[in-house]
């Protein structure tokens, strides 16, 4: 009895960190994104440097991913990092000086501009830093890759 027990609660946690979401960025100048696991398959597009994406399947040395778009292709393992960066998709977005509205704005920012993940921030809002050296936050609303 025990032992089910044990491997029921083994199970549950096992599915949690199944769900959770693996985001990457890519670490290369450009990546090319193929239809397959495979250097062989088609060539479907290139994909900049430090877009993030959603890594939803691994494959020895490969990994299909999904972007901020939906699209869901292949990319070469060695080709991301771990290091977290978000995208614009609002056609603008505002940088603010801190967690709130009223607060000054630092920089506006156009769609699909990266920005570094830095963290977490007061409910609906995340600290990020452009490649400039700004650091501020923007609204989760208006990024993806969180």
């Amino acid at each position: 009895m025990w032992r089910r027990a044990l491997v029921a609660v083994s199970l549950i946690g096992a599915a949690g960190a199944a769900l959770a979401i693996d985001y990457r960025s890519v670490s290369v100048p450009a990546a090319i994104l193929y239809d397959a696991p495979s250097q062989a398959g088609k060539k479907l597009y290139l994909i900049k440097g430090q877009t993030p994406v959603e890594v939803v399947v691994r494959l020895e040395g490969w990994h299909k991913v999904r972007d901020a778009e939906g699209a869901l292709a292949w990319i070469e393992a060695k080709n991301l990092t771990d290091k977290r960066t978000l995208v614009v998709t609002a056609a603008k977005a505002e940088m603010h000086q801190a967690d709130k509205v009223e607060s000054p704005v630092l920089l506006e920012l156009d769609k699909w501009v990266a920005v570094d993940w830095l963290e977490a921030a007061a409910p609906g809002w995340v600290k990020v830093r452009h490649r400039d050296g700004v650091t501020g936050y923007i609204r989760s609303t208006q990024v993806w890759g969180l």
